[in-house]
């Protein structure tokens, strides 16, 4: 598509030099006996602001609480089926391959730098394929994504996108954490271009479930970033003023989550810590009382 290969070309040119890869090793230069992986200051810190973030946003990493009450799932309860278009068809067969486009970045990367933030959020995205095989399923569409392995696509282009990314973030761990921001601001431009081109309620409404996910990972990645290397994290494919708003839509880094009670997560949450009351928070932006996870254990970031 049109569209993908353009995305390509502008990361090819925008690959930031950072002079951070020096410091920097892939995690499995650190089975080789290499010690100096073990003592890259990049490394370290995303390692140790994992860890700030989990405690002061409460922990509100996961798609189930710490009593195992699931999180709102885009695909659940949703209007009846309508019809759909070629245009329709295409949009939701190329995103159920740009979530596992997601996916599969992020556990490669993952596995490459060791950061917990990938494979917290690889999580997540998994339920952003399945919410959209719900749809396939329902309007009888073949689902591209078949039993393709991690890092094998049907369409070439996604193909082609993954590779680059791939290449990108094996840089140095800062660039991985900004592959990662770039993936949620493609995904949620093309959900927004998708959201325009359906009138099906149902469809409607995994799309937007699928965009808030998409921007609170994209404030994770832009906070780890800017924590992690001490510069502002710059919108790649956004406008300046579409990432501000998501990142106002965010406030505060208090006891609950993204603020008190006003966050992902309890009020003392952190990778398993207490979840209390907060989860989608009491008083917060996604307002009601009960929240994601009484003792947040799992940690998938929300979405």
């Amino acid at each position: 598509m049109k569209r993908t290969k353009t995305l390509i070309a502008t990361m090819a040119v925008g690959v930031l030099a950072l002079g951070l890869a020096a410091c920097s090793t892939p995690a499995e230069a650190m089975d080789t006996g290499d010690t100096s992986a073990d003592t890259s200051p990049v490394v370290a810190s995303v390692e140790t602001t994992t860890m700030a973030l989990g405690s002061q946003q409460g922990g509100g990493y996961g798609h189930r609480g710490g009593n195992g009450t699931a999180m709102a799932d885009p695909a659940m309860n949703l209007p009846a089926a309508g019809e759909v278009d070629e245009q329709e068809i295409a949009d939701l067969l190329w995103m159920r391959e740009e979530e596992k486009l997601a996916r599969d970045v992020y556990l490669t990367l993952g596995e490459m730098w060791d950061l917990p933030v990938f494979t917290q959020i690889s999580q997540s995205e998994q339920h952003h394929m399945d919410s959209v095989l719900v749809l396939l399923d329902r309007y009888g569409l073949e689902d591209p994504v078949g039993d393709n392995e991690v890092g094998v696509f049907t369409n070439p282009d996604l193909q082609a996108l993954y590779d680059e990314l791939v290449a990108r973030g094996s840089e140095s761990a800062a660039e991985a954490l900004l592959v990662g921001g770039a993936i949620e601001e493609i995904d949620i431009r093309d959900l927004e271009d998708a959201l325009a081109r359906t009138d099906n309620a149902d469809i409607q409404q995994v799309y937007q479930g699928l965009e808030n996910g998409s921007e609170h990972h994209l404030q994770a990645f832009s906070r780890m970033y800017e924590q992690v290397t001490g510069e502002a994290y710059t919108p790649q494919y956004l406008d300046q003023a579409t990432y501000d708003a998501i990142m106002a839509n965010s406030t505060g880094h208090g006891q609950g989550g993204h603020g008190a009670q006003n966050g992902h997560g309890g009020q003392q949450g952190g990778h398993g810590g207490q979840g209390g009351q907060g989860g989608h928070g009491n008083q917060g932006n996604h307002g009601g009382q009960g929240g994601h996870g009484n003792q947040g254990q799992d940690c998938n970031l929300n979405g």
